[in-house]
């Protein structure tokens, strides 16, 4: 059985680096808003989808356990990658390519990490005794 001492970093709260890395490009998104041109469509996707995958991030880093928040990371990638087209705002080169990235970012640091989620999801139940 694994004790806090012991456990692996993928199993303990805030040491996954995808998660942190999904924290990055969640900020990064957020604040490119204050020197991207952006339209009332870049605006909302970016920040909405920006802040979503913070919060999935640190929901990620407190709950390392948990193999949704992986997935929420790739969804929101795919989200912000399709949001350009969805949302009208291809066009605007700034605001699309920072989404574009950031999307496939999120996506590639959600399935990083999703292996480790699963492997530490699988010593949950056991390792909690």
């Amino acid at each position: 059985m694994a004790t806090r001492a012991n456990e692996p970093s993928q199993v303990r709260p805030w040491t996954r680096w995808q998660d942190w890395a999904a924290l990055v490009i969640g900020v990064y998104v957020v604040l490119a808003t204050m020197w991207t041109r952006t339209n009332g469509g870049a605006l909302s996707a970016m920040v909405v989808l920006g802040g979503l995958l913070v919060i999935a991030a640190v929901w990620s880093l407190a709950l390392p356990r948990s193999m949704t928040s992986e997935y929420a990371h790739m969804l929101l990638g795919v989200l912000l990658f399709i949001a350009p087209w969805v949302l009208g705002y291809a066009a605007l080169t700034g605001a699309a390519w920072t989404s574009w990235v950031a999307g496939v970012l999120a996506v590639l640091v959600g399935a990083a990490a999703l292996p480790q989620a699963t492997v530490a999801h699988g010593r949950g139940v056991a390792g909690q005794h």
